[in-house]
């Protein structure tokens, strides 16, 4: 596995430049069909607290309800198809494995390489990140066992044990992978986790939820008035979607949003083995 590179300043601001093109092209193909998207996470507090980028931040996330995010990936694949400069990517049950638990949108005019993705046979361009939302249930019990689902569902499709969530975790990870080595048999499993967590439509629930994340993220659940709707902020002098709730879901996820975090966390949250922004993944 190589060593991640380190990004100067400026060419994490042409990075955030190059991403701007992937983002417009799917904003484009989502408002022409009708889907709702918002951005999540940095994007989210960049848009509040920039009125762009996080200075450090290196990519784009985006949530979509889970009625939407599936629309995409069927509209997507019919309208455009994977053979142009953008494609759209999610793990599947015949062939396609990306090592990540959501859609991901990509540009393959560039070469960005991620460490934990260096050995896939994938397109390695600019991804954006599309994470779905999901009911969250009523009930501890049924709440348990959706996150169950959820744990079981993101170690089968990733299958990469979760290093940075504590040594309890990553050992039950290892066994479990252990346990189950045909990609076949995870595969199965996977899809039967996905199908049971995902069986709480958001119009029956009182919260939602980000199953499709980290074991923190995952256990967060927001009242479902703060995903009812977009409205539209000023990022990087254009105008793009947020939760119509976005004060009280970034609360929830991040607390004090506005603050600054310390130097030292200060930094792009990914750990890239190549970038070249004049080269296609391609070539």
């Amino acid at each position: 596995m190589s060593e991640p590179i380190k990004l100067s300043k400026e060419t994490i601001r042409e990075l955030q430049l190059k991403e701007l093109e992937s983002l417009r092209v799917f904003k484009d193909f989502c408002e022409k069909n009708g889907l709702l998207f918002y951005f999540c996470g940095g994007c989210c507090i960049g848009t509040l607290r920039h009125g762009g980028f996080i200075p450090w931040d290196d990519d784009i996330d985006v949530f979509m309800p889970r009625a939407d995010y599936e629309i995409l990936l069927k509209e997507w694949d019919r309208q455009v198809g994977n053979n142009g400069r953008f494609r759209l990517f999610k793990t599947d049950v015949d062939s396609l494995f990306t090592g990540n638990i959501f859609a991901t949108f990509v540009d393959t005019k560039y070469t960005c390489v991620k460490q934990n993705q260096e050995f896939i046979d994938i397109p390695h361009g600019l991804v954006m990140d599309i994470m779905p939302l999901d009911g969250c249930p009523n009930g501890r019990f049924k709440r348990t066992m959706q996150l169950v689902n959820c744990l079981l569902y993101s170690l089968f499709m990733s299958e990469v044990v979760p290093e940075n969530h504590g040594k309890l975790v990553a050992l039950g990870g290892k066994i479990i992978l252990g346990i189950f080595r045909s990609r076949s048999l995870r595969t199965k499993l996977w899809k039967h986790c996905e199908k049971r967590m995902t069986s709480y439509p958001i119009e029956d629930c009182e919260y939602i939820t980000e199953l499709c994340a980290g074991p923190h993220y995952m256990m967060n659940k927001y009242p479902k008035s703060c995903f009812e709707t977009a409205v539209y902020k000023p990022f990087e002098g254009e105008l793009f979607p947020i939760p119509v709730g976005y004060d009280e879901y970034l609360r929830i996820a991040f607390g004090d949003y506005m603050d600054l975090p310390p130097t030292d966390k200060q930094v792009p949250h990914h750990d890239l083995v190549k970038l070249d922004l004049n080269r296609s993944c391609l070539d």
